[in-house]
Order: C-alpha cells, then structure tokens, then sequence
C-alpha cells in the first residue's frame, strides 16, 4: 500500500498542494495538512483498500486536518471566516499550479528562495534533488526553504495570478524553474533512476500553461521551443537496455521532426518580437543542434557565438563550460582547456566540469590526468546512468606512459 500511496503522489501532489495553497492562502499549512492527510492513508488504506478516488480523498482529508489547524490557532478564527465566505468553491488545477508558482517567485523571496521554493512546492522536487541543481548542501537548501514559508506567511502573500503588469517581476524566475524541472526530469539527480517522465510532463505542461497565458512574450515561447527541440530525440537518448547515449552518438534519423518543426515555430514568434532574452539564445543553440545532420556537421561557430553572447546577458561558468565544448571544435582542445580550466575554482564540485576537461585532456593526449578528471567525475555524479557512462569509459581507458 506504501507504493500505491508514492504513486498517487507522484502524480498528483503539485495539483493537491497548489489547491490547498491557494484556498487557504498559506503554504506552510497546505504542506502540513497534506502530509497529515498522507500519514492518515497510510494507516486508513492499509486497512481499508485503496479509495476509489485516492487524490480526492488526500484533497478531501487535508482539507479537514487544514481546517483542525486552524481552529487549534488563535490566529485561525479570520482564516475560517474567509473560508466560509468564500464556500466550497474550487479554482481551476490550471489555475491554482499557476497561481502557486508566482507567489513563489514573489518579489519578496531571494531568487535563491524563489527558485527553490517552487521546485519544491510546485514541481515536489526533492530538498537533494534541489540541492544538487543549485551545488548547496541539502541543509543550506532546507534552510533557505524554511526561510522562504516564513516570509510568504509573515507577509501574508496572496497565492494567486497575478495582473499582467505584475508578471515582469516574477516572470524570470519562473520560466528558470519550469526549464530546471524538466532538466531534472530529462536527466535525474536521483541514484534511482536515470530521467523522471513525470517531471517532464510537469514541465512541459506548465510551460504550455504560460504560452496560454502570455502568448506573445518572446521568453515564454522561447522557453516551450527549448523544451520541444530537446524533446525531439528523447526516443534516442537511452539504448533499450537503459544505457544513456551522447548527442553526438544518436540516431538521428529517429529524432522527432514534429516536435522540431514546433520548437522552431516557435523560436521564429519569439524572435519576432526583436527582445533578445536567455531562452531565445539557448533555443537557439538547440535549434542548431537539432537541424543538425550530423555531429561533424554542427555549426560550432555559431554556436561558440551564441553562447558568448549567453554569457554576457547572463554570466555564469555553466555557460561558460558548455562554449568550451564548442571552442574545441572552432579552436582546438588546448584552447578548450585553457578556457575549462579558468573556471575550475568555481565549478570544482560539478561533475561534468570534470567530465568535459577529462575529455579535452584525453584529445591532447594527457590520458592520465583525463582518467583522473573522470575519476572525479564519477565520484560526484548520482545519476545511475551517467554514473554507467562513466565507468565504461574508465574501464577503456588504456593507460598512459607513466602508469
């Protein structure tokens, strides 16, 4: 019965706890009286059988537990009486995930809070899970999700849509946690499993969500088009036996054209619009890929260019580190090193830094150091698959002169 209960939230806790949220207007009691309502199925389904309708009854149960808090608190007599006010009416899904996610990205949390927060409440990422997507500790994240409740509920932030003037002020942050929830999904921090589809799903329906909400915002498309190139070749990222298979290695003749026919659709409307932004520069990138015919055949150029210009909308040494991979095909892998190395003090505890300098260093013929790069590489990935990757290329390593 504990399975049946983790695949009923799986599937639909963000869609509980966005309504919770949005009926009673704070965070921190909906994650409460839905984890009240999960501690109770455990023991009323284990006895009883499975519900009919198990998310219904979680929404129904944490509702009630919502309420005996409130009436526990003195603060929850008002509480109670909006609620009364407002009767038994119930939002839109659609709407309450939307309105969950802006009060998560409000101007009063940190972008640390914000991103953080919604990955969690929104998209129900783990507190490692987003831990490793930010390079924190799992305590410096939790800390900073504590932080996050406290100041929602201590400045009583409405969770709601907010009007279209209010949405420049959110927007950024959460087209970067739609995008970071399909990356955890197409490639899972997890030791279990090697991509999560329903993370996907959620990405790609909340990014569908603000395209209905804000179609004619150039980042919003842009961010759906990213999602649809890389879509493309989601049937050729893995062999059948579950190994993960490089861009470069991928049979191109399977990738989906529908869904590249979209992604560049939709880059060309936001493009349109001659408002450059940080989604229309890696869709972009991606577009090139994706067009692509062959991996030799990539245009490398363009792509080194386009995420130069990257990096100076919005620096940072990831941004940095993917160019690289582009300079050694326009500069050669010296030139890539030297550009990977400058950033070693920064991204020290990120595995593919040391995965794409181990293969720089292998092209330059230093297959030492490159097997100790990897070596690095592996001790720090999670991911099961990756993890595989690695290690098959460490068992083909043969050694250098000095072994």
């Amino acid at each position: 019965m504990t399975r049946v209960l983790e695949d009923v939230l799986r599937r639909e806790r963000p869609v509980l706890l966005a309504a919770l949220a949005r009926r009673f207007g704070d965070l921190e009691l909906a994650e409460d009286s839905l984890q009240d309502a999960v501690t109770e199925a455990l023991t009323r389904w284990e006895a009883a059988g499975r519900p009919p309708n198990p998310g219904g009854w979680l929404m129904t149960t944490a509702q009630r537990k919502a309420i005996d808090r409130l009436r526990r608190e003195r603060l929850g007599a008002d509480k109670l009486r909006q609620l009364a006010a407002l009767g038994d009416h119930a939002g839109e899904p659609d709407d309450d995930r939307l309105a969950l996610v802006f009060a998560c990205c409000h101007p009063a949390l940190s972008r640390e809070q914000q991103t953080a927060l919604t990955l969690r409440s929104v998209c129900g990422l783990s507190t490692p899970e987003i831990a490793a997507a930010f390079l924190v500790s799992p305590s410096t994240l939790a800390a900073r999700l504590v932080r996050a409740k406290r100041t929602l509920r201590e400045q009583e932030i409405r969770i709601r849509v907010p009007e279209p003037e209010e949405f420049g002020a959110r927007l950024g942050e959460v087209l970067t946690v739609v995008y970071l929830t399909f990356n955890e999904g197409w490639l899972a921090s997890s030791t279990q499993v090697p991509q999560r589809a329903d993370l996907v799903r959620e990405s790609v329906a909340l990014a569908d969500l603000l395209v209905d909400l804000m179609p004619t915002e150039p980042e919003v498309l842009a961010l759906r088009a990213l999602i649809s190139f890389h879509q493309s070749r989601a049937e050729t990222r893995f062999t059948d036996d579950g190994r993960l298979v490089l861009l470069s290695d991928q049979d191109r003749s399977r990738w989906d054209q529908d869904a590249v026919i979209l992604g560049t659709a939709l880059l060309n409307r936001a493009m349109s619009h001659r408002r450059p932004g940080r989604f229309q520069l890696q869709a972009a990138i991606a577009a090139l890929h994706a067009t692509a015919v062959s991996w030799a055949d990539t245009d490398w150029p363009q792509i080194r260019l386009l995420y130069t210009r990257l990096d100076e909308l919005t620096p940072s040494p990831v941004v940095r580190l993917n160019r690289a991979v582009a300079t050694r095909f326009v500069h050669g892998a010296a030139a890539a090193l030297a550009e990977v190395e400058a950033e070693a003090l920064a991204l020290s505890g990120y595995r593919l830094f040391h995965a794409t300098r181990a293969q720089f260093l292998r092209d330059l013929g230093h297959v030492d150091e490159a097997q100790a790069a990897d070596e690095r590489a592996l001790a720090l990935a999670t991911n099961p698959a990756e993890r595989d990757l690695l290690t098959r290329r460490l068992e083909c390593e043969p050694p250098g002169p000095h072994a």
